[in-house]
């Protein structure tokens, strides 16, 4: 025997053993402005299924309404959403053409389309649908990671050019404090001969920091990675 159909005062008055839709809460499925509650286990469970198969939230923009509410948003005479069969879902985080084609699956048979508000209308029947479709969306393509052979090669190349520069850099300086030193009183001379060593140092080491980024850009263009 199916699922009975049955209303509640209020959502809050659904007792918990009698909702298994882990996806959604009463809350959520409730008239939006007196807060009863229409339970129809098949239009939930299709919900569900729906939930399931997509694999991302469903925000839901109205479902039950009672009688009064909907008239007082100015819903259909018979609208479906006083059956407690149909539901408003928010497009903001679902491609439009894969949620219609996903809803259809799972037995959904009614369809809304409303765009300019950014919300699709479905229901359990029967067969129809109004409204301008969704625009077709541009889906973008997720940026391609780096093989590791890249990300090793541009680390060798930075690295090459990192020495390079920071050793230039060095022996600018001590060339600097070379000649402030040799202006400087006769107590501190004799260190003169020693930062000239030290001024080569920084200069071999920017030979081969440059030695090594040239080395690795070959590496890469002879391998194919240009």
């Amino acid at each position: 025997m199916p699922d009975q159909v049955k209303t509640y005062r209020h959502w809050r008055d659904v007792p918990e053993r009698a909702w298994r839709w882990q996806n959604f809460s009463p809350a959520e499925i409730a008239c939006r402005g007196t807060g009863q509650l229409k339970l129809h286990p098949e239009a939930m469970n299709k919900l569900q299924s729906l939930r399931d198969r997509l694999g991302k939230p469903l925000i839901i923009r109205s479902a039950y309404r009672s009688p009064e509410h909907n008239r007082a948003v100015g819903g259909a005479i018979r609208s479906k959403h006083m059956d407690g069969t149909a539901f408003d879902i928010v497009m903001a985080n679902h491609d439009p053409v894969t949620f219609e084609a996903a809803a259809r699956e799972v037995g959904f048979l009614g369809f809304g389309f409303y765009p300019r508000s950014g919300f699709m209308h479905i229901d359990l029947g029967p067969a129809r649908s109004w409204g301008e479709k969704f625009p077709v969306r541009e889906l973008p393509f997720a940026p391609e990671a780096p093989t590791a052979r890249e990300v090793l090669a541009e680390s060798r190349t930075l690295r090459g050019a990192g020495t390079a520069g920071a050793a230039t850099v060095g022996a600018a300086g001590i060339e600097v404090v070379q000649d402030v030193l040799t202006e400087a009183q006769g107590s501190v001379l004799p260190l003169v001969p020693y930062l000239d060593s030290l001024r080569w140092l920084f200069i071999a080491l920017a030979l081969a920091g440059i030695a090594v980024a040239i080395y690795a850009r070959l590496d890469d263009w002879r391998k194919g990675m240009r």
